[in-house]
């Protein structure tokens, strides 16, 4: 039994120089870390060096290391300043009146999400115009005098018409804003008011939720809206409906000079490639006769 276990043990002399071999590698592997950083040691850095020589660059740039977040770009150093609507200016208008441009791009993104300027105190909120910097601008603000304007909301079963409410009132509605509220005007005199609520969903920006949202808020007037004698229309009086593609247009003024005029909805269904839903969407803007 114990020659035989002895036997099962015992290894070869190549097997054995093998085993030291695979010892060694292994050996080496584990202490190469160490011999590495035993022979590169790491710099240390001199960080008063670095902080001296950061406060000279941001002192030279002309702001404190407080204010840098609101100064990434140096202030022009002599600005030039006449009377402005701070709602039409561009960044580099603010720029040459001496606001950074960090400072001037934070205003315009403000404006870009919808925000006004309605008084002064609109320009004073804005945390990117410290109180030196309005100061400054305050005499040459081409708006009224005045807090900040607030939006008031319309009170519960309150209900706006859309098709006669300007910018202001529409952002009476609830879940509108000024940025949406211009949406609503744009797209309201490009197709020529509204005939359905519904039509608020063809808005940019308006999904099914904010529909749902302010739906309840809303009544149309059909009777305002602007109509298309499309016995007469021509092509570029066609182009307001964004219903219509350049193909379909040309194709409603061709079918009438070739087979006279239209009398109903109807003989419009004789053009090929109108669809009974694009009918359904213009039919309430055309008259016949």
């Amino acid at each position: 039994m114990i020659p035989q276990i002895k036997h099962y043990l015992s290894i070869s002399k190549k097997e054995w120089n093998g085993m030291v071999v695979l010892i060694i590698l292994i050996a080496l592997v584990l202490a190469a870390p160490y011999i590495y950083q035993a022979n590169h040691k790491d710099k240390t850095i001199n960080f008063n060096t670095f902080d001296k020589a950061a406060n000279t660059i941001t002192k030279n740039a002309g702001f404190d290391t407080d204010d840098a977040e609101l100064s990434k770009a140096a202030p022009v150093l002599h600005p030039l300043i006449t009377h402005f609507n701070p709602n039409k200016l561009t960044v580099a208008d603010w720029v040459k009146m001496g606001l950074s441009q960090h400072q001037a791009t934070v205003i315009k993104h403000y404006q870009e999400k919808g925000g006004r300027f309605y008084t002064k105190g609109d320009v004073q909120k804005m945390y990117s115009i410290n109180a030196e910097t309005y100061k400054r601008l305050e005499p040459y603000i081409d708006l009224p005098d005045g807090p900040a304007y607030i939006i008031h909301k319309a009170k519960p079963g309150e209900v706006i018409e859309i098709n006669s409410a300007d910018s202001a009132r529409l952002t009476m509605i609830r879940g509108i804003g000024p940025a949406f509220a211009r949406r609503i005007v744009h797209y309201r005199e490009r197709v020529g008011g509204f005939y359905s609520k519904e039509q608020l969903k063809e808005v940019y920006g308006i999904d099914e939720g904010k529909y749902n949202q302010m739906k309840d808020g809303v009544s149309v007037d059909s009777r305002q809206i602007v109509k298309v004698n499309i016995n007469r229309a021509m092509f570029n009086d066609l182009k307001r409906f964004p219903y219509l593609s350049f193909k379909q247009m040309d194709a409603i003024v061709a079918y009438r000079d070739e087979h006279g005029s239209y009398h109903s909805i109807k003989d419009l269904e004789n053009i090929a490639i109108l669809n009974a839903q694009i009918l359904r969407k213009i039919e309430p803007y055309l008259i016949f006769k």
